[in-house]
């Protein structure tokens, strides 16, 4: 990117109230691949540099005003408290800003694709012209209900909007996209000018360009191919269509870089996402938030991973997890549930049907399926057996349990927190443990067992349970023994 002065000031108008979205949300903080569509216009505006940054606010104005908080550009904020058109909206940003020199670039919230590298080009166009006002245009196959421009060769005579415009110019193809780039001196005396003779009564920002010209001042035109940069997003049809198509190119990105996708008309992966070389990513995978994947890892099918770090080698199928990290060479799934603050170890394994929740699971240990794991810390090589529960909610507050090295949990088995199990140690299967299992030893916490023979004859007389045990020779299963005898 060659280097650019800086511009005076963008303007991000922000306070439309988007109708169309039918939504308690303010319109621009609707997500594109993961981000708000304010955080895509705001980063484009960044990356001029400009001496101010000013987005203009209004609809909703205190859930945009919370959003920019959280975004550390330098961003001031103009209020538009009545929506009454965008000439008005940019009189409003430039409240306080009267008596800036230089370039002025005006932009709007709800264009997530445009990028910082396209407004740089913008301006760049702009001073080499000696333009006074530049637009960006596009040419599109179907232009209805944009503003037309107006051309005299390389000169943008003006632009008149859709509604405005008659027979013959609704004809033209190429379409104002609403973005500028102005003198700030021309900017300033064209709003001055402005009135409300048209049909919507508005103050139209496009007027500008007719004052300019009108005072003999160049106006240019900067023509853009990728028409979906200068796309905004008025309803839900149109928010779908975008995210497709962001993930379209967020998709063919990662595989020119060496991802391989099984089925990219299934796959969704956010802009913050980053993946290794060789990582695989079957049907039904979904990656969002700042997830992360490590090389030769493969994920899916139908895996959801929001804020989770995968190791290299690792496998992820058919799960659900979040703000977790998963170890190299780990497996994981299917059917699994990591919550919050599961931490699994390289070569480790959390199965079938297991949910984990603020648990450290550390390299080769073992909770192959169907348990809970809840404020637990596992070290190396532990094994927890099916249908395990770790107790850690009495009611009132929350208790850790630890498993130490090589310690072997049995099926079936309630580990009631806070609760030790040491080094090397056994839980027999079936038992609720409320007491710390020393280092080497076996805690057994069930029933001793009692056979009541003759029962099923005495209670289901002729059943098939009777007819079963009368068959029998009642003798133990050859397996049984040679596993007794092991």
């Amino acid at each position: 990117m060659t280097d650019l002065a800086p511009v005076a000031a963008v303007v991000v108008l922000a306070a439309g109230g988007g109708t169309r979205m039918k939504s308690k949300k303010s319109k621009v903080l609707h997500e594109i691949a993961g981000k708000a569509m304010l955080s895509y216009s705001v980063s484009a505006a960044a990356a001029l540099d400009p001496r101010h940054l000013v987005v203009v606010v209004g609809h909703r104005r205190e859930q945009v005003l919370e959003h920019l908080e959280r975004l550390d550009d330098g961003v001031q904020t103009a209020v538009q408290d009545e929506q009454r058109g965008t000439g008005h909206a940019v009189q409003c940003g430039l409240e306080g800003l009267e008596h800036i020199e230089g370039d002025v670039v005006v932009t709007y919230a709800d264009v997530p694709m445009l990028t910082g590298a396209t407004l740089r080009q913008l301006v760049a166009v702009h001073r080499s012209k000696g333009n006074a006002v530049t637009v960006m245009t596009a040419n599109v196959d179907d232009p209805s209900g944009y503003g037309r421009v107006l051309r005299d060769g390389d000169r943008v005579r003006g632009i008149v909007e859709h509604k405005d415009a008659t027979e013959e110019q609704r004809r033209i193809r190429e379409i104002n996209s609403g973005i500028y780039v102005f003198d700030a001196a021309t900017l300033r005396a064209g709003l001055a000018n402005l009135d409300t003779d048209n049909v919507q009564g508005e103050l139209y920002l496009t007027d500008v360009l007719t004052y300019a010209n009108g005072h003999g001042k160049q106006v240019g035109a900067y023509v853009i191919d990728d028409v979906w940069q200068t796309e905004g997003v008025n309803d839900r049809v149109q928010l779908a269509r975008m995210n497709a198509e962001m993930n379209r190119r967020i998709l063919d990105e990662w595989m020119m870089n060496g991802v391989t996708m099984i089925d990219p008309t299934s796959t969704w992966v956010d802009v913050d996402v980053d993946l290794a070389p060789d990582v695989i990513l079957h049907p039904g995978t979904i990656l969002q938030g700042a997830t992360t994947i490590g090389e030769g890892a493969e994920i899916g099918p139908s895996t959801t991973l929001m804020d989770v770090e995968v190791g290299p080698g690792a496998q992820v199928l058919r799960t659900h997890g979040s703000f977790a990290v998963i170890g190299e060479g780990a497996v994981v799934g299917p059917f699994s549930y990591l919550r919050p603050g599961t931490i699994l170890g390289a070569e480790g394994k959390i199965g079938a049907f297991v949910e984990t929740k603020n648990a450290t699971i550390a390299k080769h240990a073992k909770v192959p399926h169907l348990a809970y794991v809840g404020d637990a810390i596992i070290d190396e090589d532990a094994n927890v057996g099916a249908g395990t529960i770790f107790a850690n909610f009495d009611g009132d507050k929350k208790s850790v349990t630890h498993l130490g090295k090589t310690a072997f949990i049995g099926s079936n088995s309630v580990l009631v927190a806070p609760v030790d199990i040491g080094d090397g140690a056994f839980v027999a299967a079936g038992s609720t443990v409320t007491e710390d299992v020393p280092a080497g030893g076996l805690a057994v916490a069930r029933g001793r067992q009692h056979n009541a023979e003759g029962w099923v004859g005495k209670r289901r007389p002729g059943t098939k349970w009777d007819e079963a045990a009368r068959d029998s020779t009642n003798t133990v299963h050859p397996s049984v023994i040679e596993s007794r005898e092991k």
